[in-house]
């Protein structure tokens, strides 16, 4: 029993592998399904999340910061499935919101830009210059965007257990690896790694319903005691706490709340 995230680029057979590791293994495969289930529970358009889980952010974005608060949607939904076990995700993200579980396997999926790019121009009827072009400013949002939410390149092979490059090492191949790695005993179901995924799924629903009042809050949950990390001018400490503690104790599965304020210090006229 594990579950196991599996980041690509477009047109790397990422999702084909996916699909073949879940039949293989009787697990459930999931990705888009995450932005339909997330879109419905928090009244936000699809597209909006799809930008807000792939785009770079813009200048508005980053003053908005509407994009930290749509990740952390996405977050959650994908979190409620990985708590049942036996799931394989396939999609952006997935690899950064099961930081410290161990029976999470994360798989990068890596091609040749030409193969890439041959696959965009047969499917697109596109030229292959058209087709690079794409695939470079695609690459370049993904790379944008984990370096603005996570200070990382979501390309840097120490992010994940195993980075397969499908040439040489086909996609039936990369099936095989990807089971027979998943099979050892370091990714087996533990109590501990449970409560882990559980605690991480705790965090992102109280970071979600929360994250309104200050986007640069922080969330960390241990057996139900939640901590939350924000900021506040020193006169609006009080009612900035007590606003957060009334909301975090109405989800589930909260049995504490620990906040935490740093003070924000006006700059001098």
């Amino acid at each position: 029993m594990a579950v196991i995230t599996i980041s690509r680029g477009s047109y790397s057979k990422g999702k084909t592998v996916a699909e073949k590791v879940a039949e293989k293994l009787g697990y459930e495969c999931i990705s888009r399904d995450i932005l339909l289930e997330a879109s419905e529970e928090y009244h936000i358009p699809e597209i909006k999340l799809v930008r807000a889980i792939h785009d770079a952010p813009g200048i508005l974005e980053r003053v908005s910061h509407q994009k930290e608060k749509f990740v952390s949607f996405v977050q959650t939904a994908l979190l409620k499935h990985l708590c049942r076990d036996n799931i394989v995700y396939h999609g952006l993200a997935g690899h950064y919101f099961v930081q410290g579980v161990s029976h999470a396997l994360k798989v990068r999926i890596i091609a040749d830009m030409e193969e890439r790019a041959q696959l965009e121009m047969a499917r697109e009827t596109i030229s292959r210059s058209e087709a690079m072009r794409l695939l470079k400013k695609d690459d370049d949002e993904r790379r944008k965007w984990s370096q603005y939410l996570y200070d990382t390149d979501t390309a840097d092979p120490n992010l994940y257990d195993l980075v397969i490059h499908i040439r040489k090492i086909t996609v039936d191949d990369a099936v095989e690896i990807i089971c027979n790695t998943v099979s050892m005993a370091t990714f087996n179901t533990t109590e501990a790694s449970k409560q882990a995924i559980t605690d991480l799924l705790l965090a992102a629903e109280v970071k979600a319903a929360v994250i309104q009042l200050d986007h640069s809050i922080t969330t960390s949950a241990e057996n139900g005691v939640v901590t939350i990390h924000s900021q506040a001018m020193l006169h609006q400490q009080n009612a900035l706490g007590n606003e957060i503690e009334a909301i975090a104790k109405t989800i589930p599965g909260v049995l504490g709340v620990n906040i935490r304020l740093d003070s924000i210090i006006p700059l001098s006229e």
